[in-house]
């Protein structure tokens, strides 16, 4: 058994703590709000008052936030949670921050004798409840070996991709593509409505020829019915494709079909739509077509 402070308990943390409670390691969760870490208790974990507490008795310290902000302001600092670490203590970072951040946060580390990971996921709320996840590695080769296990019960596909900042990096261009994909899924359903065609039936052919993506067998229904509950905020996406776009300046990368979708996820943001699913681009391409999916 694993001592794991788990700081980050949103709509993906919580159920990755809770299928590490499962697996029989002792999970002390830490969040802003009581609710989740009341759920955490139910399922077998325990709560701490702040993540100081459940980071001083860790053998292992998971976040999962926000953004780079978030996570540099809870882990550096003199009184950050690096500084209330074990010496040989992990720190596995699996929110989804720049890779310039995650580095910076892994010096840090291990400047005070704490190994550290970068470990963002895939697979969304639905591969969080479901314990899929796919996990995207960086940090050094030693680290990953002693966390794969704590890892493998989060995920199903679990890789080991380099030094720090190669999982956040790979993660970068996960987002990318998803936030690709959902823009020229919307960019179809529109047109094929303008055309009068039956949309469901439409998207299972899509789904089952080369066309086929997990945005359509995931996404669509939800889609077609206007159902935007997040799985994966639409504001969370527009902010890792903005570290993207930051991290492919850095490297004279051009992204010219990456930046547009940022715009458009902006745009997106900008008309209130940051706090649904990222499937809710649709509706930006909606506004700019003057359509409704939902209707006829």
């Amino acid at each position: 058994m694993t001592t794991i402070a788990f700081i980050g308990l949103g709509v993906m943390g919580l159920p990755m703590a809770t299928h590490l409670v499962a697996a029989g390691h002792d999970v002390v969760g830490v969040n802003r709000r009581p609710g989740p870490r009341d759920q955490l208790v139910r399922a077998g974990g325990r709560a701490a008052a702040d993540a100081h507490e459940a980071a001083t008795e860790a053998d292992v310290v998971i976040t999962m936030l926000p953004d780079s902000p978030d996570v540099e302001a809870v882990m550096l600092g003199d009184d950050g949670v690096l500084a209330h670490m074990r010496k040989g203590a992990l720190h596995i970072d699996m929110s989804s921050i720049a890779p310039s951040s995650a580095r910076r946060v892994a010096e840090s580390a291990r400047a005070v004798g704490v190994e550290p990971l970068d470990a963002p996921v895939s697979g969304g709320q639905a591969g969080a409840l479901a314990g899929n996840l796919s996990v995207m590695v960086g940090g050094e080769r030693s680290t990953f070996d002693r966390a794969e296990p704590v890892l493998a019960v989060m995920g199903t596909t679990v890789r080991y991709l380099g030094p720090s900042g190669s999982g956040q990096t790979v993660k970068a261009a996960n987002q990318l593509v998803v936030a690709g994909i959902i823009e020229l899924v919307s960019e179809a359903l529109v047109f094929l409505h303008a055309y009068d065609v039956d949309l469901p039936t439409a998207t299972s052919v899509l789904a089952g020829g080369l066309a086929g993506n997990r945005v359509l067998d995931l996404k669509s229904a939800g889609m077609l019915a206007h159902e935007f509950e997040p799985g994966f905020r639409l504001e969370l996406h527009h902010k890792d494709l903005t570290n993207l776009l930051d991290a492919a300046r850095s490297a004279e990368v051009a992204l010219p079909v990456g930046s547009l979708v940022a715009q458009l996820l902006g745009a997106a943001k900008a008309q209130g739509s940051g706090a649904l699913d990222h499937s809710a681009l649709l509706l930006e391409v909606e506004r700019l077509s003057a359509r409704n999916i939902a209707r006829r």
